[in-house]
């Protein structure tokens, strides 16, 4: 009989944890929840206190049997799941699905995979957290309920195929509200006015000291004025003041922090950051990654003032303890740290070595001591104005923890801040003389869209969400297609500079690229439209006070304060009479439909909607004589902004521009934009072509490149077998068979192959798929040669 049996829920952990315990015990994957509210089916019993209808799915029995069979084997059976509500959920389905027996059960948990850290959990086991468990339950159950009653409301009133959450719609909301209020932002315009003054230095060369003016000038005639009164002004340095200042760095990281500085620092993608951590947190490097606490245990604040002294001296420790500030932080107890504070770099894939990088820094760096630095701010005054200049400069004079890290912000102020710099030496009463001073139109800027980091900020501080919903909430929101992450082409704009240089002012415009941005998070049509729909038929739901109270209701249940039915009860009791009151509302026009006027050919009501595949132009109505006309809104295009003009602008395609080949050529738009279409080829429009302008000339040369581009990407074909081809792909050449692809080896010549060969091809790579996909895994965990912990979860 095997005495113990560990179930962890993912085979990378399993492997990490079996490295530490003896022969005696036996380490088995979950491979994650094994038991699930039925997929297809409301599966909560309302009448019945919302008890919950479990299944277990078809690709998670074979796990279940084997484990059952493992658990009946062992003297006893460790739980040890995650330590936060999502594992304590996952210990408990275990214990009920496997039918364990409470003296033969017990749960460890432990926020670091490190021998010492099990060693400590199986001294000291505990009892299932039934509170945490029912906190679990209530979110999973709370967002069925609105998710499937939700749903089939936006199937009627705004198109099939929708679906709602409770805090992916908040998300919604936050982009929706934002790109409003981008749209109507006013830019004002101001002067900024600098000055370059000539200076000695040290050595006696002259060297420039750059001046500005601590307030902008409204407009050009204050900025000329201002100009005309320096042509005969005299500028002293009226003032010096040199002071210290001391920095401290950020605290360790928190979920939500280091899903923002990786977004800043590395370019990574919330999911991204998440899926490296977990990966990290399995090989036993890093603490668990999920956790809003930003406290630090004595054994790693200890470790690190000993890796500080090692590599830096002692002049650069300083242990502090860090509080947590966010209400009803519950996930782990500890912040974000490397497990052995002395490993400053890791073996591992690129994206694991930065990130552990990343953590690492942040970490020691909480524990350095403060920079310090000193700051002058020179005063220049204007003989003849009551305005000043000011000249700023800053020197380290002791680096401290920025020896090792610099935190990032989105508003780029670490790049302003490095722009400081030592002043030349001065002295008060100097007078200076300048080479140039210039007023520069300046323009207010717009609120900035969100990014994927700054949105988890923004959720972190409205209370809404925790550490384990943010990267799920994000990912959501852009599978439903309600929000795109893209890119905003830059607009031109003109500017103004005044410049006074040799007692002349000269007047100039310039050109700058201004509002471009990048991997922004933008609401789509249908985002906006189900937005607003929802706001006004269940605004609590969109409501972000109400949101952040519900998380800490679930905070209370976790605590055993509250009964997670109640909670439920009370919800339920103001929600499904809205579903059935919305559902049960006739309205005279689709949600989101914009009447834009009509159109002046024929007088019929030109409108803008969203259709079955986005959204739509429409001609006409359902009760006119004649069918409606529909065209498909370009991607540029947004139903809140277009104008009458511009829909009927697509009516104007599809064009015919004449005949090649003794077939038409037609230009049309589609859902993936403009195209020209002949004899069933199509091809795309680039950019730099308009489908109104396009000759037939331009259309013809596009259709030829698309059609050698067609006969360069067909290798070979066979004719007893017509469903087989040999194509050429963008990753090398490959054989389509009965819808799937199969890789050809590197040493085949494609050319050469029979169709016998193909087949033979097809088979092998068949086979090799059918096979179990846990006995892949294993097989390629035998494989492994290396024995890093980080080759562990690569190979997970």
């Amino acid at each position: 009989m095997q005495k113990n049996l560990v179930i962890v829920e993912s085979p990378a952990k399993a492997k990490t944890i079996e490295k530490f315990l003896g022969k005696d015990f036996k380490v088995l994957s979950s491979y994650g929840h094994i038991r699930d509210l039925k997929k297809k089916e409301f599966s909560i019993d309302v009448d019945k206190n919302f008890q919950p209808h479990y299944e277990i799915p078809a690709d998670k029995k074979k796990i279940v049997t084997q484990l059952k069979e493992e658990a009946d084997q062992a003297e006893t059976v460790w739980l040890a799941s995650d330590e936060d509500r999502e594992g304590e959920a996952i210990a408990w389905h275990l214990y009920e699905v496997l039918k364990l027996k409470p003296e033969h059960t017990k749960r460890i948990v432990f926020h670091e995979i490190t021998k010492g850290a099990i060693l400590r959990a199986i001294e000291q086991p505990r009892d299932i957290d039934i509170n945490l468990v029912d906190a679990q339950q209530a979110r999973r159950i709370l967002d069925r309920i609105v998710g499937f009653e939700l749903s089939p409301v936006l199937w009627k009133k705004v198109k099939p195929a929708l679906s709602a959450g409770r805090v992916q719609s908040v998300a919604v909301r936050l982009i929706v509200e934002r790109e409003r209020e981008i749209h109507a932002f006013q830019t004002e315009a101001s002067y900024r006015v600098t000055a370059v003054f000539l200076v000695p230095d040290a050595d006696g060369k002259t060297v420039e000291m750059k001046a500005e003016l601590p307030h902008r000038l409204k407009t050009k005639a204050e900025a000329r004025k201002f100009l005309e009164s320096c042509k005969s002004a005299t500028f002293t340095i009226s003032d010096i003041n040199t002071r210290p200042l001391k920095k401290g760095p950020a605290a360790p990281f928190t979920t939500s922090t280091l899903q923002q500085e990786a977004a800043r620092k590395l370019g990574f993608t919330v999911a991204q950051t998440m899926m490296v951590a977990q990966r990290l947190y399995e090989s036993g490097l890093i603490t668990y990654m999920r956790t809003d606490s930003v406290n630090l245990s004595e054994f790693a604040v200890n470790s690190s003032k000993e890796a500080i002294t090692n590599m830096m001296g002692e002049r650069y420790v300083y242990p502090r303890h860090f509080a947590t500030k966010t209400k009803g932080a519950q996930e782990a107890h500890e912040a974000i740290r490397p497990t052995y504070m002395e490993n400053a770099k890791i073996e591992g894939s690129p994206q694991e070595r930065k990130l552990y990088d990343l953590i690492w820094k942040r970490t020691i760096a909480s524990q350095m001591a403060d920079a310090e630095l000193e700051k002058t701010t020179v005063t220049i005054s204007i003989s003849n104005e009551s305005e000043t200049f000011t000249a700023t400069g800053e020197v380290v004079k002791f680096d401290g923890f920025l020896r090792v890290y610099r935190e990032s912000y989105d508003d780029d102020a670490e790049a302003q801040e490095d722009e400081a710099h030592l002043l030349p030496p001065v002295k008060k009463g100097q007078i200076l003389q300048h080479e140039d001073i210039t007023a520069t139109e300046r323009f207010t800027q717009h609120p900035a869209r969100y990014t994927e980091a700054s949105l988890v900020r923004k959720l972190e501080e409205l209370g809404i969400g925790r550490p384990s919903t943010y990267a799920p909430t994000i990912s959501t929101i852009q599978q439903r297609e309600y929000v795109i992450k893209g890119e905003k082409e830059g607009e031109e704009r003109t500017y103004n500079v005044l410049s006074l240089q040799n007692s002349e002012i000269t007047d100039t415009t310039r050109t700058e690229i201004t509002g471009a941005e990048k991997s922004k998070l933008m609401p789509t049509d249908t985002g906006t439209v189900v937005n607003d729909f929802l706001i006004e038929y269940f605004p609590d739901i969109l409501d972000y006070n109400f949101t952040a109270s519900v998380e800490k209701q679930f905070d209370e249940i976790a605590e055993g304060n509250e009964q997670w039915s109640s909670i439920l009860g009370t919800f339920y009791k103001h929600f499904h009479p809205a579903v059935e009151k919305t559902l049960a509302t006739k309205s005279a026009h689709k949600a989101g439909e914009r009447i834009l006027g009509t159109d002046p050919v024929n007088g019929k009501q030109v409108s803008v909607k969203i259709g079955r595949f986005g959204p739509v132009a429409q001609i006409g109505t359902a009760e006119d004589e004649e069918k409606p006309r529909f065209a498909q809104l370009r991607k540029d295009m947004s139903i809140e902004t277009i104008t009458l003009e511009e829909a009927l602008e697509l009516f104007k395609l599809p064009r015919t521009l004449g005949e090649y080949e003794g077939k038409t050529v037609v230009v049309g738009v589609g859902r993936f934009g403009p195209y020209v279409q002949n004899n069933g080829i199509y091809a795309s429009l680039p950019k730099t072509l308009d489908p109104m302008s396009i000759t037939l000339e331009e259309a013809i040369e596009l259709l030829l490149k698309k059609k050698e581009a067609e006969a360069q990407r067909h290798i070979k074909q066979f004719a007893e077998e017509p469903e087989l081809e040999i194509l050429n792909g963008r990753y090398g050449p490959y054989i389509a068979y009965k819808g799937s692809n199969y890789k050809i080896p590197k040493d085949i010549v494609p050319q050469d192959l029979s169709l016998q060969a193909c087949l033979e091809i097809v088979k092998l790579q068949s086979d090799k798929e059918s096979k179990p996909k846990r006995a892949t895994a294993k097989a390629k965990t035998t494989k492994a040669t290396k024995s890093s912990k980080t080759a562990a979860a690569k190979k997970k």
